[in-house]
């Protein structure tokens, strides 16, 4: 178990969740966990534009947009799912709609008729890589950035295991 991972244990997912701001990349990009139900199904992150996250144009940097959207499908489902499951980062694509300016925020979201598909998955096949989806708006609710994330998800109980690679 990682320092990171015991932290998260001992003070809950949804606190670790919102703690996340003091993370160093999150804390020079000003990104923050606004709010973060107690089983992690759904996250709220947001991050104003600061000199700390601007690029030479004035808007969002890129890398701090996606910075913003990378740990959380993993977060959610890895907590969702327990310790019988392994879940890596496999792929990510950013498609940048317009430039972001003000505040943006992402919204995660892990359903529950979602989790039961990716166990089910894990549990018969050995391994699944299910795709998440985010967006980004501004304060006006126009789309910034969409991201899409895939995942992979092994269950250590499935005897084929497969391969772990392409994870971070």
């Amino acid at each position: 178990m990682t320092p990171l991972q015991r932290v998260a244990q001992l003070v809950g997912p949804a606190r670790f969740a919102r703690i996340m701001r003091f993370y160093p990349p999150y804390l020079g990009a000003g990104v923050r966990v606004r709010h973060a139900t107690h089983d992690l199904s759904r996250i709220e992150v947001e991050m104003p534009l600061t000199r700390w996250n601007r690029n030479y144009v004035g808007c969002h940097f890129g890398g701090s947009l996606y910075s913003m959207c990378d740990p959380f499908f993993m977060l959610m489902l890895m907590t969702r799912l327990g310790p019988g499951y392994i879940v890596w980062d496999k792929a990510a694509t950013i498609d940048f709609v317009r430039p972001g300016r003000g505040t943006v925020t992402a919204v995660f979201e892990l359903p529950e008729s979602q989790l039961r598909e990716i166990r089910r998955d894990a549990d018969n096949l050995g391994k699944v890589c299910p795709r998440f989806d985010v967006t980004v708006t501004d304060a006006e609710g126009i789309v910034v950035a969409r991201i899409e994330k895939v995942l992979y998800v092994r269950s250590k109980a499935a005897k084929s295991g497969g391969s772990t690679e392409g994870r971070q």
